[in-house]
């Protein structure tokens, strides 16, 4: 499996959708290309949702890791 050195986190379990998006796209504006972000989220709609936008948006999403507990990270590389 390969290993990633996150260089940023954001946490956007206090906010619902479409913020969770626009929460996640703006920490993703603040990265520089080939950088690694990750987003911890709630399951549900953010977990269904972030993950495609993101994708739509361009940028690679490397890992989904589900933390057992109602929240997931979602590791991504910003991709410009």
């Amino acid at each position: 499996m390969a290993e990633f050195q996150v260089d940023e986190s954001v946490d956007i379990t206090d906010v619902v959708c479409p913020v969770t998006f626009v929460k996640a796209k703006v920490a993703l504006e603040e990265l520089e290309d080939g950088q690694i972000l990750s987003i911890h989220l709630n399951e549900g709609e953010p977990v269904q949702n972030v993950p495609r936008s993101i994708k739509e948006e361009g940028h690679q999403v490397l890992k989904l890791i589900d933390n057992k507990d109602g929240t997931f990270d979602l590791i991504v590389r910003k991709v410009e």
